[in-house]
């Protein structure tokens, strides 16, 4: 799973993508910054299974500090995208491909309304931060349209006499860009579209249903960045406008300078805290102090940065991912190592038994016998569907 930060050039898209992952990607007050995706590592916190069990896991792919388990969630940071960016301008068609395998977008907007559509900074207030959603959102739309409309006559026309399936063809014609079949039959639900003659449909159907289709398979949240420069009420009212596009208030740059202050080991700080603790205040200097001032009148007025909770919210609300331990020893969860709980998978909810040993190992997935429970030691069938913080055994033909 792959999560997009996207969003119009010196919003602090590069500031909120360092935060998260603690890559040192070049970060500057002036447009495109980032002119090629930059790909790193953040993570989600689910609560630890190893706590019921009175001892202490054998962290593998995912850490575990006092009972949290940090889950890793891969993302991109892509250059920022323009008004037109679907036609090539700014960087566009190098920003569209960059986005093609991630599975939704975290966009960041300026909620301070303080930076134009081509990323120069304005008097704050100057710019309306809900017309950054809603033209991204048409930018993306109006790519994938262009993508599904090459040549459509044509192979409509093909289609028709060959007396093929509309979903798959039109699935075929976005294969690539990772959007999965169930989400184009979804779409063409909604749609009142004669799916016997596809060569009849308008342009503008065909943009509609793009629109659709990307509502479904790549959903969106807004990060109101630099919150600090706003009021909780301006934030709320701008939540309003861009319903029904969630929105979490963000600000990316206390949760840097905190993120890096606790590597450093000026701070106890853990990411999405509402307070952090300075580890040797005689230690610090005058502007650091006066810094992390700020950034404690910041946590105090919103509860936190927020950029830990918009990457939590992004990826367990909106792209409903749930954390699943597989291990092979059922009873004392461990796995053929006597590693305890080693691996915590992000998977999508409601993922059947079958799916898990899929995305553990093809071979379990084709040889699936059952699963069982780690909880209640109960066998499961293939499609039994798994629930967040599963710890589940798979069992396979050898």
């Amino acid at each position: 799973m792959e999560v997009g930060v996207v969003g119009k050039p010196n919003v602090g898209k590069s500031t909120l993508f360092n935060a998260l992952t603690l890559l040192d990607v070049p970060m500057a007050p002036y447009p495109f910054t980032t002119i090629a995706p930059h790909r790193g590592v953040g993570a989600v916190r689910v609560p630890c299974p190893h706590t019921e069990k009175g001892t202490a896991c054998t962290p593998g792919n995912a850490r575990c500090v006092d009972g949290t388990r940090w889950v890793p969630v891969s993302l991109v940071d892509v250059p920022g995208l323009v008004p037109g960016a679907h036609e090539g301008k700014g960087l566009g068609h190098q920003f569209l491909d960059d986005l093609r395998a991630a599975d939704g977008f975290l966009q960041v907007v300026d909620a301070s309304g303080g930076t134009t559509a081509e990323g120069v900074l304005a008097p704050a207030g100057s710019q309306d931060p809900a017309d950054e959603v809603r033209w991204l959102e048409d930018e993306l739309v109006a790519w994938t349209a262009e993508v599904l409309g090459r040549d459509f006559d044509r192979s409509a026309r093909s289609l028709e006499l060959e007396g093929g399936k509309v979903e798959e063809f039109v699935h075929a014609r976005l294969t690539g860009l990772s959007i999965p079949l169930a989400a184009i039959q979804q779409a063409l639900r909604a749609h009142p579209l004669d799916r016997a003659h596809p060569s009849a449909w308008t342009r503008e159907e065909r943009v509609r249903l793009a629109r659709t289709v990307l509502s479904i398979a790549k959903p969106r949240l807004v990060a109101a960045n630099k919150c600090d420069r706003t009021t909780p009420a301006s934030t709320a009212e701008l939540a309003t406008r861009i319903d029904p596009v969630p929105l979490v208030p963000t600000c990316a740059e206390a949760e840097l300078t905190l993120r890096r202050a606790a590597r450093a080991q000026l701070v106890s700080y853990r990411p999405g805290d509402p307070a952090f603790a300075e580890r040797d205040p005689a230690a610090l200097s005058a502007p650091q102090r006066r810094a992390l001032e700020e950034i404690r009148q910041i946590l105090g007025r919103w509860g936190s940065t927020g950029v830990q909770a918009a990457l939590e919210a992004m990826v367990f609300e909106r792209l409903r991912q749930i954390v699943v331990y597989p291990v092979e020893d059922e009873t004392r969860w461990t796995d053929s190592r006597g590693r305890i709980l080693p691996d915590a998978l992000l998977v999508p909810a409601d993922t059947p038994a079958r799916g898990l040993a899929y995305r553990v190992h093809t071979d379990l997935g084709e040889n699936f016998i059952r699963a069982i429970d780690g909880r209640t030691h109960r066998a499961m069938a293939a499609d039994h569907p798994l629930t967040a913080g599963a710890v589940v055994r798979i069992v396979a033909r050898r």
